[in-house]
């Protein structure tokens, strides 16, 4: 993976893991190596997405163990 595509991933995993210092690191990071912010905002966008979508799942998950 080349540096770019890997800075975009620290971001978007950053964001999922609920981790403030990685983001820190990572959005510094990637503007030293001129990923535009309209790229970062769609990593942080993508993992706020795929993040949202874990947590429904989950409490829907923790629901249907609690069922019986």
């Amino acid at each position: 993976m080349d540096d770019r595509t890997l800075e975009l991933v620290g971001i978007a995993a950053s964001v999922a893991g609920h981790c403030q210092p990685c983001l820190k690191h990572h959005v510094n990071a990637a503007k030293k190596l001129g990923i535009e912010k309209k790229e970062i905002r769609a990593a942080v966008a993508l993992a706020k997405a795929i993040s949202k979508s874990g947590d429904e799942s989950m409490a829907e998950f923790a629901e249907i163990q609690l069922a019986d």
